[in-house]
């Protein structure tokens, strides 16, 4: 298997800033503030994080084929 992929860029649906993050290996971001206008994103329902919302690449759990749940 491939190693995952470790850079998103996570897009605020309120205000459209886009910022470059680097996501963990060994955890789920649940939450995210936005540098533009402060909004508290949280994932949508049936995406695990962030990232999985908002994100232009999914979570390495995701890509990998691992449900966050189960780690």
């Amino acid at each position: 298997m491939s190693d995952p992929i470790l850079l998103s860029r996570i897009r605020c649906p309120d205000c459209g800033t886009e910022k470059d993050e680097v996501m963990p290996t060994d955890a789920c971001w649940f939450f995210y503030a936005c540098s533009g206008c402060g909004t508290r994103l949280k994932p949508l329902q049936g995406d695990c994080c962030v990232f999985c919302s908002y994100g232009t690449v999914p979570c390495p759990p995701i890509q990998q084929g691992i449900c966050c749940n189960d780690r």
